[in-house]
């Protein structure tokens, strides 16, 4: 029986993360990962939107994504009362190739959201444009949009197969292989899921800048 293509593709995976894996080894040479960011140097505020409580993960979550800095939080726009919700999930180091961001793609679905679009959005932020994915889901009578990204020292990274080719680019340049997974969560209101996408693209925009510094010391 002929082999289809899926199938093919589900045969390389394997293979490229096991490549990966000796790539960043070789690449990183002796790696110097930067000291985790203090999470008393996160915003509180950005562009108008501002901290409206901590959201703890819990201890299961935590430990099956694993990160070394893991925060969670509410955010309101005061001049609207909009809110997003913001993950960030911070990694040390890659090289191991063991702890890595888990995808939205797969734990949205394993959490009960079933996707109905996906895409990508760009944002203009004051920074420059970066392009990250958009999920519409929707969970019984529940919707929501989700955007996220990988965010590494150098960039912004929307593809999970572009993160991992980037990761041994910049190991080879860096001598690290810190990254985050950056989530922002929209739920929609009267304006449905085109409300909830402005107000989510809003606040990615607003905060990456602020982010990025606060996330990760420049290169050398």
């Amino acid at each position: 029986m002929p082999t289809s293509k899926a199938e093919w593709r589900g045969a390389l995976v394997p293979i490229f993360l096991a490549a990966q894996i000796l790539l960043i080894r070789g690449a990183a040479g002796v790696e110097h990962p930067p000291a985790p960011p203090p999470l008393s140097h996160f915003p509180v505020e950005a562009g108008g939107w501002t901290v409206l409580r901590e959201d703890p993960v819990a201890a299961d979550m935590a430990r099956e994504l694993g990160a070394d800095r893991l925060w969670s939080q509410t955010w309101v726009r005061t001049s609207t009362g909009s809110l997003a919700s913001l993950l960030v999930a911070w990694f040390q180091t890659q090289r191991g190739g063991v702890r890595q961001p888990h995808s939205p793609k797969v734990c949205l679905p394993a959490s009960g959201w079933k996707p109905e679009v996906v895409d990508e959005v760009t944002l203009g932020t004051a920074a420059g444009a970066i392009a990250v994915n958009r999920y519409v889901v929707a969970n019984r009578r529940q919707r929501a949009v989700v955007l996220y990204w990988y965010q590494t020292p150098r960039r912004a990274i929307a593809g999970e197969w572009a993160a991992k080719l980037w990761l041994v680019a910049d190991a080879l340049r860096d001598r690290r292989t810190d990254t985050a997974l950056v989530r922002v969560v929209a739920w929609p209101g009267e304006g449905g899921d085109a409300a909830a996408t402005a107000v989510a693209m809003g606040f990615a925009r607003d905060l990456y800048p602020l982010l990025r510094e606060c996330l990760f010391a420049p290169p050398r």
